[in-house]
């Protein structure tokens, strides 16, 4: 049993016949006394312990929770990196679009062109072969 301070102070061992106090009755106050004593420094040695317990887990805690924090700025920098390096991508991929765009396009041109000379030219061909058939027979096939 464990006893409070005011307890203690408040304890009034038996007297004895002759004047003084009873010698079993101040023993057994003493042993009383004595293992409420034990109790508390079991009980603050207990407490020291995990003390020393819960300090040993906050430095724990802490060293975590640096570690986090510099996870979580490396995760952030890696995400901006990731972030600006698809950007580039993304423009580059588009550049080298429109310029295979622009090439497609100039080829299409080009090979328009080329059609409207080759239709100008075959008109012209077929223009001069209507004239030659529209032409009257010279005299000598009509002599014949």
């Amino acid at each position: 049993m464990t006893l409070t301070p005011v307890e203690i102070k408040h304890l009034k061992p038996g007297k004895s016949l002759v004047g003084g106090y009873s010698r079993a009755g101040i023993d057994a106050l003493l042993d009383e006394v004595a293992a409420s004593f034990e109790d508390v420094w079991r009980e603050r040695a207990d407490l020291a312990d995990k003390v020393e317990q819960l300090e040993a887990d906050l430095v724990r805690y802490r060293e975590l929770e640096s570690l986090l924090r510099t996870t979580l700025v490396s995760a952030e920098k890696a995400a901006v990196t990731l972030k600006e390096q698809a950007r580039k991508e993304g423009d580059l991929i588009l550049e080298e679009a429109r310029s295979e765009a622009r090439s497609i396009t100039r080829n299409a041109r080009a090979d328009h062109d080329r059609l409207l000379t080759e239709i100008r030219r075959m008109r012209s061909l077929l223009q001069s072969a209507l004239a030659l058939v529209d032409e009257e027979p010279p005299a000598e096939a009509e002599a014949a």
